[in-house]
């Protein structure tokens, strides 16, 4: 595997493995790499020739008051397990080397990126847009995998694909990977470190949570009253606040007041000893 630090060198050996023959798959990512990130590494290996990560902790997504400077990096440990897997190339670029002096523009995706971690995270899907169209002209991936996990980012990105009509990846190649999970169901995820061992039991409470205010919807009760006691549950499990917990029609993420003939996503992000955490999962039909 070569680790590549410079826009020019990435293009070079992008070629070298076209030349080759085959298609490429990205796979971007902030490090910190566990087995969630992996299964998407593995995923993209499954559909493409050669796969192509990237490790960049973007400043553009966080905002002045996150964990921009607290985000672990640990470029090395995360370089041997892409190794491992087989990763064609690492793309580890410099903020200077992604955002170089001068840089002054900025995407927007206006509909699916307003609610949710939109509204509590202003300016954060602009990095995310701005970041991943970045990657996509630099690597020009055939396709790219992305986790379920962040369904909003998703629904993002796929927007920003296709309405600046980057067809390669085309729209519909940009694949979600459903979100692995830990034994106790919590969503991997590389803030679950920032946890302590109280904070870790208790947060499994959230999908478990999620899970029954699903069966719950999905038997026709009331949307509004279960969404309620979702929060009040996490907040007696020990979240300390509920950013959200909404029903949202799983394309448009337009919120839902009842589930409908529409498949439905349950979306919640809740703050659990210093740490927000997000999670969604599917209700009703796929």
């Amino acid at each position: 595997m070569q680790t590549i630090t410079q826009l020019e060198m990435l293009r070079k050996a992008v070629a070298q493995l076209r030349a080759k023959g085959g298609t490429v798959a990205l796979v971007p990512t902030m490090g910190a790499l566990h087995e969630g990130h992996l299964t998407l590494v593995r995923e993209a290996a499954s559909r493409a020739d050669h796969v192509v990560a990237s490790i960049f902790v973007n400043p553009t997504q966080f905002g002045p008051n996150e964990d921009l400077d607290a985000y672990p990096r640990q470029l090395q440990e995360d370089a041997e397990m892409l190794e491992q897997e087989g990763t064609a190339l690492l793309w580890a670029p410099s903020v200077g080397e992604m955002y170089p002096d001068g840089f002054a523009s900025s995407i927007s995706v206006s509909g699916v990126s307003s609610g949710f971690c939109g509204a509590d995270r202003p300016g954060h899907f602009d990095g995310v847009a701005t970041v991943v169209c970045k990657l996509f002209h630099q690597v020009l991936p055939d396709i790219a995998c992305f986790g379920e996990k962040d369904w909003q980012q998703l629904a993002v990105i796929r927007t920003m694909a296709r309405d600046l009509d980057l067809t390669r990846p085309y729209a519909r190649d940009i694949i979600g990977i459903p979100t692995v999970r830990e034994a106790d169901g919590l969503a991997m995820s590389s803030r679950n470190r920032y946890l302590n061992e109280h904070d870790r039991s208790a947060a499994a409470s959230l999908p478990r949570e999620m899970r029954e205010a699903i069966a719950r919807i999905e038997d026709g009760q009331h949307v509004g009253r279960t969404l309620a006691a979702l929060e009040d549950a996490l907040l007696g499990a020990g979240f300390s606040s509920v950013d959200y917990a909404d029903l949202a029609d799983a394309a448009s993420l337009e919120v839902l007041p009842e589930l409908g003939d529409r498949p439905g996503r349950l979306l919640v992000a809740a703050r659990i000893g210093g740490t927000r955490l997000i999670d969604n999962m599917a209700v009703g039909k796929p």
